[in-house]
């Protein structure tokens, strides 16, 4: 069987889940082909580009019964919704008291490191997470996409998946560790290792396993944390790691304020277990607090990679490696 690309992957999520569920329908400003010309174009609804519109629809569907997949072009496209995302799809089972479900499932690519400049290179979870209500999961390979698409589709609530679209024409290959839990909420261990918890988020998966490689060149053992989901974040996974290794470094590709990089530490620093475990203060790695340039040497300069968490696991491991 040929490999899936991420995007490709998780298409074929989105197929057989409309195979396996006559409710199932998807909107989109442009569907696949394919998929159109197999489930028809009452059930691949070809919209304009009019998202808030969209969301709404999506809304009223998920609350006739039927199971909407909405797949925004980017993640910034959303921003358009943000009133229908955020007082409407994230709130409205809690207004219904939890007598009715409100299953949904968003996509949204974002396009950090790929030269689309400021207004389309942003991550946009953190913003959702402070929402509550909508699960949130990142997934970093394509094997993991579809296995999290499934968990995203028979969620009884509204949940969005953030697509890395550095990913998108990839294909697994050795370097990708097999897909984890088909659960939302669940982390996965990509790489064990004992001194230092690297727990990243998405592109930056493969960015840690990167930075893993060489510094065991140096001595310097790193475990790899997946986060897969970043709400709700597995904190038990984040916790254990932690606790074991004495030291965390957190990479994300969000900016510092408010990120989902300082929920992680700051709730590592708030449990009086694991913070009695820590040999060194935790550490954030993410995109520097600016609008990401257009230009490619500033792009790279301002978004973080493996030499940044090198950098970085080295100053929170210093010579003290046991």
């Amino acid at each position: 069987m040929t490999a899936l690309t991420y995007a490709a992957a998780l298409d074929e999520a989105m197929a057989d889940a409309m195979r396996a569920d006559d409710r199932v329908f998807l909107m989109a400003t442009n569907p696949a082909a394919r998929l159109r010309s197999e489930f028809g174009a009452d059930r691949v609804r070809e919209m304009p580009i009019a998202e808030s519109a969209m969301t709404g629809m999506a809304i009223g569907a998920a609350a006739s019964g039927l199971r909407p997949i909405l797949h925004f072009s980017a993640v910034n496209f959303s921003f358009v919704a943000f009133d229908q995302m955020v007082n409407q799809a994230a709130r409205i089972r809690y207004m219904f008291g939890g007598q009715r479900e409100f299953p949904i499932v968003f996509r949204a690519r974002y396009l950090n490191g790929t030269r689309s400049a400021a207004q389309h290179s942003q991550t946009g979870y953190a913003y959702y997470a402070h929402a509550g209500g909508i699960k949130l999961v990142v997934p970093s390979g394509a094997a993991d996409a579809a296995v999290l698409f499934g968990a995203a589709i028979r969620d009884p609530n509204p949940v969005m998946i953030f697509e890395p679209d550095r990913l998108h024409p990839l294909v697994d290959d050795e370097s990708v560790p097999p897909a984890g839990p088909a659960e939302l909420g669940r982390a996965l261990i990509s790489r064990p290792g004992a001194d230092v918890t690297v727990a990243a988020i998405g592109y930056m998966v493969k960015e840690a396993l990167r930075a893993a490689d060489a510094l065991a060149e140096e001595g310097i053992s790193a475990e790899v944390i997946d986060l897969r989901t970043v709400a709700p974040l597995d904190l038990p996974t984040i916790a254990e790691s932690t606790s074991r290794t004495g030291r965390l470094v957190v990479v994300d590709e969000s900016m510092p304020m408010c990120s989902i990089a300082s929920e992680v530490i700051t709730a590592v620093v708030e449990s009086p277990d694991v913070f009695a475990r820590l040999s060194a203060p935790p550490l954030r790695i993410t995109t520097t607090p600016t609008p990401v340039p257009y230009s490619p040497p500033l792009e790279d300069y301002v978004l973080p990679g493996a030499a940044h968490i090198i950098d970085g696991v080295r100053r929170v491991v210093g010579s003290d490696v046991r």
